[in-house]
């Protein structure tokens, strides 16, 4: 056993290490900003950050250089690439009617009522058709044609056609209109305004409306549609036909069928006969080409069935 104490041990002199711990317990510089008592530090930005803002800034003044960039008084800087986004549309549109131009030709040299049997134009026809209809004619009739009622817009899906339902009809109606003072050619007739005319009086439109309900197959008075068949015969038979069949040459539309320009409630009816109704479409002779309305006439026909 060893005769030395623990005091008699040799210490070793203590050396001046620095503690590692003394540099993670300095605080990084703060910017002075302070929200609740929690301060904001001042760290620099990471390297690959600023290096890509740096890209970023670089590639704007590239931009400006290359492309219209800076706005002026009537126009902007055309860049030295002299790229136009109208331009581009124009190139665009330009190709798919060079595209389209030869199925056009073929659309015209084409009789109206041959453009069925030839199942190639006949597609190409109903899909550019569909195009055109949705951008002059979809406000009206409909995105798919099933019209407005409350507006008198009609209905193309039916087999009922005002003006006649062939390819020459619908054509006719669609490049000149109906009622309108644009063009000489448009569809014309007009229905009387029987009740503000002073041509019947309330009573007399009373017992027509009901004798038109009951030719519709609706809920009537008997005894007034009876005493209406008489005002009918003398007022309305001579355009709506004896039997309300209608007739579509002189766009009177049938009375004797549930389908209704304006609605077939007695309300409505007797509205339409009181007032009468008066109808205007646009002609498209000056707005599309023939090609267009020819394309537009090919998918209404399908539409309704055609005739």
């Amino acid at each position: 056993m060893s005769d030395k104490t623990p005091e008699d041990k040799v210490r070793p002199p203590e050396r001046q290490y620095p503690d590692p711990r003394a540099k993670l317990k300095q605080e990084p510089p703060t910017t002075g900003h302070s929200w609740d008592g929690i301060e904001e530090y001042d760290n620099p930005m990471p390297r690959w950050w600023l290096w890509t803002f740096y890209a970023t800034i670089a590639w704007a003044v590239v931009y400006w250089i290359l492309y219209p960039a800076w706005p002026m008084v009537s126009g902007a800087t055309q860049g030295v690439l002299g790229y136009s986004s109208r331009g581009e549309v124009a190139d665009e549109i330009a190709e798919f009617e060079e595209r389209n131009l030869a199925f056009f030709e073929r659309l015209n040299e084409t009789e109206l009522d041959d453009i069925r049997d030839d199942s190639e134009l006949q597609s190409f026809a109903v899909n550019a058709g569909a195009s055109v209809f949705r951008a002059q004619c979809s406000q009206c009739h409909g995105t798919g044609g099933a019209g407005v009622q409350a507006a008198g817009y009609p209905n193309l899906l039916n087999d009922e056609w005002l003006w006649g339902g062939t390819m020459e009809d619908i054509h006719l109606t669609i490049r000149y209109g109906i009622r309108n003072e644009d063009y000489a050619d448009a569809r014309w007739s007009q229905m009387p305004a029987f009740g503000q005319d002073g041509l019947l009086d309330e009573e007399e439109i009373d017992q027509v409306v009901h004798y038109v309900l009951q030719m519709s197959g609706q809920d009537h008075d008997a005894e007034l549609a009876e005493a209406g068949f008489e005002v009918y015969d003398w007022n309305c038979a001579s355009c709506h036909g004896v039997d309300g069949e209608g007739d579509y040459f002189q766009g009177a539309p049938a009375l004797n069928t549930a389908i209704w320009l304006y609605g077939g409630d007695y309300d409505t009816l007797w509205e339409s006969v009181y007032y009468s109704r008066f109808g205007i479409m646009p002609g498209f002779a000056d707005r599309l080409r023939d090609a267009e309305i020819r394309a537009v006439a090919a998918y209404v026909h399908q539409l309704g069935g055609g005739q």
